[in-house]
Order: C-alpha cells, then structure tokens, then sequence
C-alpha cells in the first residue's frame, strides 16, 4: 500500500513539472508594408499639369509723355486698333499755352537778334573808319553770339512745346487688341501713368506660374502641349520660351511663358489654357513620403532582402511631390521597399514583409 502512494506521488510531480516547462517556441516576426519597386515605376504617361492664362507674344503699357487730366477715352477692352489711331486725350488747355508762350519767347529771342545783327554791322562801318575802338567791336561780336544762341534755345523750346502740344494726343504705335484699361476720363494722370494694355501682333503665349519641384520640367526650351480649357479635345504644340530666375515674393512660384506658333481662335486673349509637361520621371520610381527616410548624409530608404532581413540603402530623390517621392537612383527593379514604419527599424532585423494592397488577416497568437 505504501508503495502505490510513493508511486502515485511520484507522478503526480512528474505531470507537475511537466506543466511548468512549456516547449520553446519561435519568436514572432514584426510584420511591415512593403512594395516593389516595379510597381512605384512612373507610367511612360504621366504628366505635369499647369493652368495659365493666354497672352500676347507682345504687349505693353501704354501713356502719355505729359501729365494732365484724361479728358476723353476713345477705346474699350477688347478694341481692335489700327497705327495712328488716336486712344485718348489730356485736356490740352495748358499745353497749348506752354506752346503759344515758347513761340512768343521764340519771337522776343529773332528781335534781339536782329537788333544785335544791326549792332554788329554799324560797328564795322565805324571800325573801318577807326571811329570806334577793337574792344568796342568785340563787343559787339559777343552781343551777336550770345543774340544768336538765345534765338536757338528759344526755338529748341518752342519745338519741345509743340511736341508736349501733341503728347496731349495718345495714338497706338502699332496695331492690335486692347486687353485692359487701367485709367478713367476725369483722372489727373503723371506722366507716364499707364492708360491701357495693348498687345500687339497675332503671336499667343501661355503664361504659367511653375512651382519650384517642378521647374526641371519646365526648363526654358522644352517642347509642351497646350490645350484650352474651354475645348479640352484641341491640342497645340508649344514650347517654354522664358522662365523666371527668380520666384515671386508672394506665391513663390516661378513665372514661364509658353509661345505656341499655331495659335488661333480657340486661344483668345485671356482664356485659360493647360500645359502639359512630361513628368520626367521615366525609368524612375514613385515612394510614398514615409519610405524615404532623411538621416545625415541623404536620404535612405529600407530594403527587404530575400532571407526576410532589412537593410538600409542610400537613394537619390529627384523631386517630392504632394505624397509621393520621385527616386531617380539607388533602387532596382524588383526591390522591396518598406513603405510604413521605417524609421524604427534596424540594420539586420528579421521581418515578416505584407505586400502593400495585401487583404487585411487576422494574426492572432491562441
């Protein structure tokens, strides 16, 4: 009897011990989202979408070279003129009277000049009958040329009066489209104060406000396309003919112009048109933001190698955009990246890749 319960006893132990030492198991690998790199290629398609306004090859600010009150306006936006024709008047009342007072100043200076002529020629008579001294006829020589420099300067104003007479008068020195008006009869103008904005000639260009990533694609020289926003189906070719060197203070962006050769009346002044860009990112690879990781010398993302184990690997990003990152050299068809969490992992570490756009499993340890 004793011996059963020494038995029993020991056996009990023995399922004891056995419950307390469970069997190793496996340590469970840290899932990450990864994509292949094949799939983060650009389309051979993607382009660059930028809206602008349609604008004259040529086009300038028109004024007067006097100042005064805008009297009449004889053009509206959208006029078509002619060379010549006369846009709008100053009131001429005080350049007429600067004119009539130059040519009365004028008159004065022919009077004294001829008095002096007259001087000049009893002096020589009295001189050859030595009646008069040398200096007194020197005299009278200086009396002549300063008669004679007065006459001239007095004409030079009457003939720059008569030019601000007719400054009074805006006329348009070459033909084409009024395409804004930027003053009212009744204003006192300075001179050179903008009146109205023509744009002279047929030749349209497209002007653009490019953001800074994007300037690669919009170098000066680039063949484009242009299509109007109001008739999407027509296509232009145009190319970049200016790019800004520096970018506006408010938008920072960088004003271009794209001069299409084969514009007609499906682009009109002011319309809004599309430019469409290559995306230059053919042969390269879109990542989205989280993959890159900026560390101390670039940028870096994190590829998963074969054997489930990360490493590190240096790339090169051509632009950012929104949400993407464009990387034009480091990776390799194929390669995966991983896409989410990257900055917590190390050189080494075993992981469990899930393919970006994998359906969602239930991992669950029971």
């Amino acid at each position: 009897m004793k011996g059963q319960v020494r038995w029993v006893g020991l056996g009990f132990f023995g399922i004891l011990a056995a419950c307390g030492e469970p069997p190793p198991s496996e340590p469970s690998l840290r899932a990450v989202l990864v994509q292949s790199a094949v799939a983060a290629s650009a389309p051979e398609t993607s382009r660059e979408v930028i809206t602008g306004e349609v604008r004259a090859r040529h086009e300038a600010d028109l004024s007067f070279r006097v100042g005064g009150k805008l009297l009449e306006r004889r053009v509206d936006a959208g006029s078509e003129v002619r060379p010549g024709q006369i846009l709008a008047r100053l009131d001429p009342r005080d350049v007429q009277l600067g004119a009539a007072a130059a040519q009365a100043g004028m008159s004065a200076a022919a009077a004294e000049l001829g008095l002096a002529q007259a001087d000049y020629r009893r002096a020589q008579d009295l001189r050859s009958k030595n009646y008069i001294s040398a200096s007194a006829l020197d005299a009278r020589r200086a009396a002549l040329d300063a008669a004679e420099a007065k006459a001239a300067q007095a004409q030079a104003q009457a003939r720059v009066a008569d030019n601000q007479a007719a400054y009074a008068t805006l006329r348009a020195d070459a033909g084409g489209v009024v395409t804004a008006i930027l003053a009212e009869p009744g204003q006192v103008l300075e001179a050179g104060a903008p009146v109205l904005r023509l744009a002279r000639g047929s030749e349209r260009e497209v002007l653009v406000h490019v953001a800074e990533s994007r300037l690669r694609t919009m170098a000066v020289g680039t063949a484009v396309e242009v299509r109007p926003w109001a008739d999407p189906n027509r296509h232009y070719a145009g190319q970049v003919r200016e790019l800004s060197p520096a970018a506006d203070p408010t938008t920072r962006t960088y004003a271009a112009r794209v001069s299409v050769p084969e514009a007609d009346q499906s682009l009109p002044l002011g319309a809004t048109a599309v430019v469409l860009a290559s995306g230059g990112e053919q042969g390269q690879f879109r990542l989205p933001l989280p993959a890159v990781v900026r560390q101390e010398g670039g940028a870096k993302v994190w590829v998963v190698a074969p054997d489930g184990t990360v490493a590190p690997r240096p790339v090169e990003v051509a632009a950012f955009h929104q949400d993407v990152a464009i990387i034009s050299a480091g990776l390799g068809p194929n390669d995966r990246v991983v896409v989410a969490g990257a900055h917590t992992l190390t050189a080494g570490q075993k992981v469990r890749p899930v393919e970006a756009g994998a359906p969602v499993t239930l991992d669950v340890a029971r």
